[in-house]
């Protein structure tokens, strides 16, 4: 059985450059030829003969720091300069685009580096190449336009409210990116956006009430506004994966949940759905406290020692 051949790193990594320089081509329409199976089995067995070469020849680190930097160099040459060059709902188009791109890509080349991403990040608890690019969005792209992005969605939500027709599905795909920056966590989307749009939808009905509605109007028109915001969605708001009641009890998020009182204890019974989640939270911690104190009493009857 011969040896396979030493790929040595500038040159393993040379032809790593050549597959995603086709992928790049792909992305940005310049060519419809997708990659055969034949070129991804030697994209994905270079990284894998890189990766499993004995020492000092394993490139894993090497890879994965040039994984990294590709990608922080692609955003800054590509990604962010093509977004800076546009404003208002023309950004944001392009950077719904961008965004989807860089999924593809990543998708891409997660299959190409799969061995690299399983085996030494985990070995090394590195944060996997999913966050690396995540990441290096965040940081390179979303932290420079949120402002405007914000403040163009909201100018668009002002429209429609005048009568406008806009693209709503534009405003879901941005909107999906202030979630899924977060990786998570809704912090991103509260404090980058939602926050602004409270403030400017409290500022567009006080206009109106100050106009042309009597000031008692505007009382009533709060209480519409909060009942079907809070008391019509009570249920999915309090449910919600990673932002609910539930989620923010099991995750002991203080902050938040003196959030959700503040909002909740000015609706008349609107703590009532809170306190049915926190309820059942404390019944389900305090059984499963009282399963292991069971469990762990019988274990210590039916434990032996092994001494005489």
């Amino acid at each position: 059985m011969t040896d396979r051949k030493t790929i040595d790193l500038d040159q393993g990594w040379a032809y790593m450059q050549n597959g995603i320089k086709k992928l790049k081509t792909i992305l940005e329409g310049s060519s419809k030829t997708q990659f055969s199976s034949e070129e991804y089995m030697m994209l994905y067995t270079t990284i894998y003969n890189m990766c499993t070469q004995k020492p000092p020849l394993d490139y894993s680190q090497d890879l994965y720091d040039r994984y990294k930097g590709f990608f922080e160099e692609y955003i800054r040459s590509t990604v962010l300069s093509s977004v800076r060059d546009k404003h208002d709902e023309f950004m944001l188009r392009e950077l719904v685009q961008r965004w989807v791109n860089h999924k593809v890509l990543v998708r891409w080349l997660s299959r190409f580096f799969h061995y690299l991403d399983r085996y030494f990040v985990v070995r090394r608890s590195l944060p996997p190449l999913n966050e690396v690019w995540l990441s290096a969005f965040r940081d390179l792209v979303y932290m420079e336009v949120r402002a405007n992005a914000s403040k163009a969605v909201i100018t668009l939500i002002d429209k429609e409210r005048e009568g406008e027709q806009i693209d709503r599905s534009l405003l879901k795909n941005i909107l999906d990116i202030f979630v899924e920056i977060g990786m998570g966590d809704m912090k991103h989307y509260e404090n980058d956006f939602e926050v602004q749009m409270l403030e400017d939808t409290a500022d567009y009905y006080r206009k109106r009430v100050s106009h042309y509605l009597h000031a008692s109007t505007e009382q009533k028109l709060v209480e519409k506004v909060q009942h079907e915001l809070l008391v019509s969605r009570a249920n999915q708001l309090l449910e919600k994966e990673h932002s609910g009641c539930r989620a923010l009890l099991r995750d002991d998020k203080v902050d938040y949940l003196s959030r959700m009182y503040r909002l909740y204890h000015k609706i008349p019974k609107g703590l009532d759905a809170v306190a049915n989640v926190f309820k059942q939270h404390i019944t389900d911690e305090g059984t499963t406290l009282v399963q292991l104190t069971e469990e762990s009493s019988c274990n210590k009857k039916n434990y032996k020692p092994c001494y005489p």
